[in-house]
């Protein structure tokens, strides 16, 4: 029985053996192949964001205004104190001409490829290269500028049209509106800030004949100059223009300036239509008469300019206006401050007769006036 019980054992547990030697060296003699390899771990994924913005979110209003904003590349040629060594083809081959580059930004304002810019951007320009959010370059013509209110339109020559951004309606913003800046700030690429108008009718400010600005705390720099301030919908409000500095020149934060939709749409259309913009125009300096004025020179407070001094040959020389007139109404419409008179002559048609009412002396006089051509500044060089 003992002897049975070995041979049964030795016998187990060689056939144990051979099953384990078998099994690792040929599974397929066995009948089953080798244990597939288990399947990868599931992801699980955060689902796609809706097509709408979520609230505070302004992507909607970027998205449809950069491809109409547009980086302007500027290069004149310096002009400096003619040397010998200047004419030297030599001397201009190693060393090269001195030149002076500039940026900025422009507005895409219609499909036809028509940009609105400020005239400081392209003032003496001798070229200008105009490059797309996309990447794409175009050669670029001068249509007409206005140094008075620091504008310029220039058009691109594309064969297609041209992503063109749409106006808001004049007088649609009011402040504590949002805003958005976009421009190309130091030359490092499209760029949006955010921000909210300040104020509104901001002027006297000094930087140009008519100043109506919409000041806002959205992020002003060098290259901004030219490029577009968008409401909430992403539709244009403004053309994005300077920033305030002290008298020192110590830049200030938050206080930025766009000249308005309004101001930018009639000088384009001027300007696409004439070349130009054509403005009345009478020859006078004005001043505002304040309180301490009238009790000092027994002037009226209650309303009218100072005709400050006249312009030999002007309309207003012409028409008898002298200085020292108060000047009271124009065509029926009263006058209370200089820059209102200003409007009112630009708003008159050249070769017009308009009555201007006046006071000399203390007794109201009417004069009536053959109206000029406001002269255009000549380009800087």
């Amino acid at each position: 029985m003992r002897r049975l019980w070995l041979i049964f054992a030795q016998t187990v547990t060689i056939s144990v053996a051979v099953l384990f030697v078998v099994g690792t060296l040929k599974p397929e003699w066995i009948g089953h192949a080798a244990t597939p390899p288990a399947p990868p771990a599931t992801i699980l994924e955060a689902p796609a964001p809706v097509a709408s913005a979520a609230s505070g979110s302004y992507a909607e209003a970027a998205r449809r205004a950069l491809p109409a904003v547009v980086h302007i590349y500027t290069r004149q040629t310096a002009r400096v104190p003619n040397h010998p060594l200047m004419n030297d083809p030599l001397f201009r081959r190693f060393f090269g001409t001195p030149e002076r580059n500039g940026l900025g930004s422009g507005v895409i304002v219609s499909p036809q490829g028509f940009v609105l810019t400020n005239n400081h951007v392209i003032d003496g320009a001798d070229e200008i290269e105009v490059v797309l959010n996309d990447g794409r370059k175009f050669d670029v013509r001068l249509v007409g500028r206005d140094p008075d209110t620091d504008l310029a339109v220039l058009k691109l020559k594309a064969d297609a049209a041209l992503p063109a951004i749409t106006f808001a309606p004049v007088d649609s913003l009011a402040v504590g509106d949002v805003v958005l800046a976009i421009g190309n700030p130091f030359g490092i690429g499209q760029t949006v800030t955010m921000g909210i108008a300040s104020a509104l009718g901001r002027h006297h400010l000094g930087m140009n004949t008519f100043e109506n600005y919409i000041q806002t705390d959205a992020a002003i720099n060098r290259g901004n100059s030219g490029g577009a301030l968008v409401d909430s919908a992403g539709r244009l409000v403004g053309i994005n223009t300077l920033i305030y500095s002290t008298s020192s020149g110590e830049g200030a934060l938050g206080i930025g300036f766009a000249i308005p939709v309004s101001i930018a749409r009639h000088v384009l259309e001027q300007i696409i239509a004439n070349g130009e913009v054509v403005r009345g125009w009478i020859g006078v300096e004005m001043r505002e008469i304040t309180p301490e004025a009238a009790a000092s020179f027994d002037l009226p407070a209650n309303g009218g300019v100072l005709i400050y001094s006249v312009l030999n040959g002007s309309p207003a020389s012409r028409g008898g206006i002298v200085p020292g007139d108060i000047l009271l109404a124009i065509d029926g419409q009263n006058v209370q401050a200089p820059d209102r008179l200003l409007d009112l002559i630009a708003a008159l048609p050249p070769g017009q007769t308009v009555a201007f009412r006046l006071l000399r002396a203390r007794k109201e006089i009417e004069l009536r006036i053959v109206v000029g051509r406001r002269p255009t500044p000549a380009a800087r060089r």
